[in-house]
């Protein structure tokens, strides 16, 4: 490439990378009622969250949001996943948990087995997300695992939590 008129060479072209300007919501679904204004136990949490899950003949993980309280202020579903084991990760669940304000999280799951003996993979999971909601500053409370006809374990129970 030659000089230019003003004896300069033309500086070569740089491309710019176009960066996208976000906002993000929180969007409501729905909402659904429920006996107990708190969780403040258990018992509590696998009442609220039966409903959703325990017919499911798939494996759901979902997170419940707690304001500082403990009273419910959002229920999200993480992850849908097969008959025995749902793929769930840090950033699914802390994202809902930033947007919905909550002070802690209450993290539950079904096992379509009926059976709701919790596995390795569920200790090792309740793990990960404690260790991630440290971080975050926000308490993992409890670990739910729904069986069938109103059975569940709890994790905070069985002294993981």
């Amino acid at each position: 490439m030659g000089a230019g008129r003003n004896g300069l060479r033309p500086l070569k072209m740089k491309y710019r990378k176009r960066v996208q300007i976000v906002s993000v919501k929180l969007v409501r679904e729905a909402s659904v009622t429920y006996a107990a204004r708190k969780i403040k136990a258990p018992e509590d949490a696998a009442a609220l969250i039966r409903d959703f899950i325990e017919e499911a003949d798939r494996e759901h993980f979902i997170a419940v949001y707690l304001n500082a309280k403990n009273e419910p202020t959002a229920i999200h579903t993480v992850s849908v996943g097969t008959l025995n084991s749902a793929t769930v990760h840090p950033r699914e669940v802390f994202k809902v948990a930033i947007l919905a304000n909550a002070a802690a999280i209450i993290l539950a799951h079904n096992h379509p087995s009926g059976d709701p003996t919790p596995s390795r993979d569920d200790f090792a999971v309740t793990e990960r997300l404690i260790e991630a909601g440290h971080l975050m500053g926000i308490e993992v409370i409890d670990h739910v695992v729904v069986g069938s006809e109103g059975r569940y374990t709890s994790l905070k129970e069985k002294g993981m939590i």
